[in-house]
């Protein structure tokens, strides 16, 4: 079975129009404002992606109806949950995937997404609690002021990237944690996206 990554960009696209239009007026889009979304030069174009979309199982199409989209996928949003991330002392993030968390409600188009579950109080202050979820974009590169998820010699941790006479550390948002070095040892495999609370 086709996964929401197997697909092209440009079918993601579609797709999360789709779920977006269903999703805020109730109703699928129409071909012609599929492609006035997408400027396509033709509705074929539109209905080509469609089809794809048909093939790999997302969608079905009624031909009774004008607006005969209907997304038939359960979870069609999902992110692997790959484990916990320590928010006090590091601990380690094992990546083999625990389970599939459904965020049908976010709607990401991005493929590198995965989610950690939050151990420790070290990032209280930024709100991020004991047990919740945090939505991780996986890159090896961060802004100072981001949220990142840091791997300290095969164990991670989640903290805010800061700069400080010219050297760069993992800050807590805790007065009770110390900074971390961010040092040849050290390496960013992430920025937070967003922090879900109440998910179990």
């Amino acid at each position: 079975m086709s996964t929401y990554q197997d697909l092209t960009q440009r079918q993601q696209d579609v797709l999360t129009f789709i779920y977006e239009e269903i999703k805020n007026n109730q109703l699928p889009p129409s071909i012609r404002e599929i492609s006035a979304r997408f400027g396509f030069s033709s509705p074929r174009s539109a209905q080509d992606h469609l089809k794809a979309l048909v093939k790999k199982g997302f969608i079905k199409i009624s031909q009774k109806k004008s607006r005969a989209i209907e997304i038939i996928r359960a979870n069609l949003f999902s992110i692997p949950l790959l484990g916990n991330v320590q928010a006090g002392q590091p601990t380690l993030a094992v990546e083999n995937i625990d389970e599939y968390v459904n965020l049908d409600k976010l709607v990401f188009s991005e493929t590198k997404i995965f989610g950690l579950r939050v151990k420790g109080d070290s990032m209280i202050n930024a709100g991020v609690m004991p047990g919740d979820l945090v939505v991780v974009r996986q890159q090896s590169f961060a802004q100072v002021g981001q949220m990142v998820v840091a791997l300290i010699e095969d164990e991670a941790t989640i903290k805010n990237l800061i700069k400080k006479d010219d050297e760069y550390f993992l800050e807590p948002a805790n007065p009770q944690y110390d900074l971390i070095p961010l040092t040849a040892s050290a390496t960013i495999i992430g920025i937070v996206l967003t922090v879900i609370r109440n998910l179990r």
